[in-house]
């Protein structure tokens, strides 16, 4: 929510410093930089504090501040003076701010309202302003507070950083680096996901709840969600709002949610879209917590609606409310102590441990139908619509604690912060499977009515993202709930060993077969029963398929015979599968879902473990392979983060701005600049030297470089192609020099490409390239190849996201196809995969630093027996853009 559109912004005003922020207590808030037309405010805010406050604060009783006070608090020059707001409802309830002592220190200040104490405030405005210090080359924040100010002194202790205290005069000085460290950035995303985890759960635990738009037309959606509210036996509280009628369902209804009696936790709101402005109004003077929109007609339906959407965010968010919607289909938890279902399901899938998240609403409607047909439970469900706030990456801060969820499947149409999603997915897939549906990234794919940004990325860097967190990613929904259905049922597999037994010979190769194309190893069967064999026999099959120490999974698969029953053979599955300690997927043919023993197959067994059955042997195994390499993930050292020694991040920004300061708009880095902030962060380039002539190729060989030298073309045509067209090694004399220079120029002068380069001789190795992208999305996005071939025409290029791992970096060595090259092919020696690693670790964290690097390409990176040489580096520099997840608490 940023300034009103007829109130002018002070000059240099930071835009982008502006964020939605959830405090503690889950409700919404809103930081923006001050504005000189904040005076009134600042003067009610001081006003309404207690006088012990404004002590601890100013050290004086001063009831009133004098004018030129609030004056110089309001006019800032958002550098070497910044102050931050804090507001609800467009009132200042916290002032953050921090005043330049010397180039590098900062004295800082915070004065939170009594009225909203202890709900994180000053923790979020520390946040901001050490991110914005940091921009501005502030590395250290000081601050001076009296003994007794045990909050402000403990904002400052529980942030993480480490803290220096001396007192003078009365008076605790307190001292600390505001560079990030491990400790400050674990405390900042701990209260980031209690707070968004919290808001969350004030949607999913209402207790009580107000649809607005309820009527007595049985048709309008207002209706139907009242009845499916009443119909599911919500424990808590229901209240119709309609000022036409008197009673609802037997329930009283009231003119305006204003007039309920009770605090209303959620309100339903399914009236035109015309209206709901109104309503949202009247829900935030009645206090509401929270709001489900289901009504449609806004971003989805063009310009008009998109406006209508964006101010319906600004007055929710503005008044601490948080919205799912517009153009929701609802929101379910099939908790028996909660039982809401406020959504337009027609049939609920039975209690179970699945949470689920769709952002489409009609597609909700068939998930819903879809788990319910294969009796799949789930716990809690919900459609974002429009996605105008919360998000999929809010309801997996939910879930990570949530006790009544064991997996989440999510089905996203777009994702409007990668970041943020891969940084929270890994979170919860370390504790829990999370499966999701997406089918790429393009432009093509997002719906109208989502604020998505534009991505220049490959679809392959999704795709690493995914897997990176750990993440479980299928084509569709079929697909998902394959492997939902393993996943909440069965342990996960230990490993990629498999047994099958089956009652068809046919199945059981079919079966087989699949393992082998899903990379899973067949070391039990296939057992082949007769197909008139007994539930008995089963029995006795599986209890040695599970006994067998070379097993690690069990596949079924049961064809209908003549003599023994399907729900025989099923009872006996279920019971076998009981007393050990591995996971099965059965093939029941003709049928999908889950046996529990009461529902799609009535078993009499009485098994407490479900069993997930599968029309077909493929569509088991892809599950089974799914579960597999998740659980493989999942038990694998996730590896520290990477964090090279000898970095100089004061040396890089202060390359950064001097170029940025000359050129606003950014360009390519000129070599000799590139050196320079290469090389703060540990990164040596191998000079080259422009020649002009070939006596002046000479004379650098001899005085400057020494034999032997390349000589090679700068022209971008020829510079990396394979084959030697644009270059000349291993030259160790004069004359060879000469001969290479008569040859290139001959060639090459006719394309115009005849500007050549002198550089020393490296050891014979594998040409490599490290790459760097700021993408508008997922930020920066590693990359990493063979250089020539494998690149250009194949596109054998790996990619990940960083902050990176050790064992990141060393996946994404491993991914390329041409891996083999670097570790030894036909009999060659290795690289030196650790200083390839170092090198890669390097440009990451480089790359993370500083978002004003829009580019970054060394090429090629010789990596050889001995070591690592960057032969080549393009840089080019652009203004910082606003990352997605910029390291401070934000709602997108």
């Amino acid at each position: 929510m940023g300034a009103m559109d007829d109130e002018p912004l002070p000059p240099g005003y930071p835009v982008r410093w502006e964020a939605d922020v959830v405090l503690r207590d889950g409700t919404v808030a809103h930081v923006r930089p001050i504005r000189p037309t904040d005076i009134p405010g600042i003067h009610r805010f001081h006003s309404a504090q207690s006088e012990e406050s404004i002590y601890l604060r100013f050290f004086a009783p001063l009831r009133r501040l004098s004018d030129s006070d609030v004056h110089r608090f309001t006019h800032v020059d958002y550098v070497d003076r910044v102050a931050l707001v804090v507001t609800m409802r467009e009132d200042i309830i916290g002032v953050g701010r921090y005043d330049r002592i010397d180039p590098r220190s900062a004295e800082v200040a915070f004065n939170i309202s009594d009225l909203y104490q202890g709900k994180g405030i000053g923790s979020v405005l520390l946040e901001h302003l050490a991110a914005i210090a940091r921009e501005v080359g502030i590395s250290r924040f000081t601050a001076e507070v009296l003994p007794q100010n045990r909050k402000m002194l403990a904002v400052f202790s529980d942030a993480g950083y480490d803290v220096t205290r001396h007192v003078e005069d009365g008076v605790v000085e307190v001292g600390f680096d505001i560079e990030p460290t491990d400790q400050s950035k674990a405390v900042a995303m701990s209260r980031e996901h209690r707070a968004e985890a919290l808001s969350v759960r004030s949607l999913l635990h209402p207790r009580t709840i107000a649809v607005i738009g309820a009527s007595r037309r049985t048709a309008s959606v207002g209706s139907q969600l009242l009845d499916r509210l009443v119909d599911a036996g919500f424990t808590g509280r229901i209240h119709p709002v309609n000022p036409n009628v008197r009673t609802l369902r037997r329930r009283r209804a009231y003119p305006s949610v204003s007039d309920v009696p009770d605090q209303v936790d959620l309100a339903v709101v399914a009236v035109p879209a015309h209206a709901v402005l109104e309503v949202v109004d009247e829900c935030a003077d009645a206090g509401v917590k929270s709001l489900l929109v289901v009504s449609s007609g806004f971003a989805e339906e063009g310009k008009e609606g998109a406006r209508l959407q964006a101010e319906l965010v600004r007055r929710a968010r503005g008044s601490g409310m948080r919205v799912v919607g517009p153009n929701s289909f609802g929101l379910i938890n099939n908790d028996p102590e909660v039982r809401l279902n406020a959504s337009l399901a027609p049939t609920l899938p039975p209690h179970g441990r699945l949470g689920l998240f769709a952002q489409s609403g009609a597609l909700g409607i068939a998930v819903l139908a879809s788990a319910a047909r294969r009796n799949l439970g789930i716990s809690t469900f919900a459609s974002a619509g429009n996605r105008v706030d919360v998000s999929g990456n809010d309801f997996m801060q939910y879930w990570i604690d949530d006790d009544g969820t064991d997996a989440v499947g999510l089905y996203l149409e777009s994702m409007g912060n990668p970041r943020k999603f891969s940084r929270i997915a890994r979170n919860l897939a370390l504790i829990k499977p999370v499966i999701v549906v997406k089918s790429g990234v393009s432009r093509f794919g997002v719906p109208p009515g989502h604020r998505v940004r534009r991505t220049k990325a490959r679809p392959e860097v999704f795709s690493a993202m995914l897997k990176q967190a750990g993440v479980i990613r299928v084509e569709n929904v079929h697909q998902l709930f394959d492997t939902a259905q393993l996943v909440v049922h069965q342990p996960l597999p230990r490993g990629d060993r498999v047994a099958i037994v089956a009652n068809s010979t046919a199945l059981g190769t079919l079966t087989a077969d699949a393992c082998t194309s899903w990379k899973l190893t067949v070391t039990h069967g296939p057992v082949s029963l007769p197909s008139e064999a007994t539930a008995e026999e089963f029995r006795e099959a599986l209890t040695a398929a599970f006994a067998d120490p070379k097993v690690d999974s069990v596949l079924t698969c049961f064809i209908p015979p003549l003599v023994a029953g399907d729900e025989d053979v099923a009872a006996a599955v279920r019971d076998t599968a009981a007393a050990a300690d591995k996971p099965i997927a059965a093939t029941f043919l003709g049928m999908r879902g889950v046996d529990d023993g009461h529902a799609t197959v009535s078993g009499t067994g009485g098994s407490t473990r479900a069993i997930p059955i599968y029309t077909m042997p493929e569509d088991a195994v892809r599950a089974l392979a799914a579960a597999t390499r998740y659980g493989q993930w999942r038990a694998k050292d996730q590896g520290t983060p990477v964090a090279p020694a000898g970095i100089n991040r004061r040396i890089a920004e202060d390359v950064v701005h001097t170029v940025l300061s000359v050129d606003p708009k950014g360009r390519r880095l000129e070599q000799d600049e590139s050196f320079a902030l290469l090389q703060a962060y540990g990164i040596d380039v191998w000079a080259n030297q422009d020649v002009g002539s070939v006596d002046e190729a000479v004379a650098v060989a001899t005085d400057q470089v020494g034999y032997p030298v390349v000589l090679k073309s700068t022209a971008p045509m020829l510079r990396h192609q394979g084959g030697g067209a644009g270059v000349r090694v291993d030259l160790r004399t004069e004359a060879a020099l000469r001969s290479a220079w008569d040859s290139l120029t001959e060639r090459l002068a006719p394309l115009d490409a005849d500007r050549l380069v002198v550089q020393r001789m490296a050891t014979p190795g594998v040409p490599c390239v490290v790459t760097s992208d700021e993408d508008p999305l997922f930020g920066p996005v590693i990359g990493f190849s063979v250089a020539g071939l494998p690149t250009e025409l194949l596109g054998d290029i790996a990619y990940r996201i960083p902050p990176l791992t050790d064992v990141t970096v060393s996946e994404l060595i491993s991914s390329i196809k041409a891996a083999p090259v670097l570790h030894g092919h036909r009999g060659a020696t290795p690289v030196h995969r650790a200083a390839l690693a170092d090198l890669i670790a390097r440009v990451s964290v480089l790359a993370d630093d500083l978002p004003e690097v829009a580019s970054l390409v060394l090429n090629p990176v010789n990596a050889h027996p001995g070591g690592v040489e960057v032969l080549g580096a393009e840089i080019v520099l652009a203004p910082a853009p606003r990352r997605a997840d910029p390291g401070r608490r934000s709602l997108t």
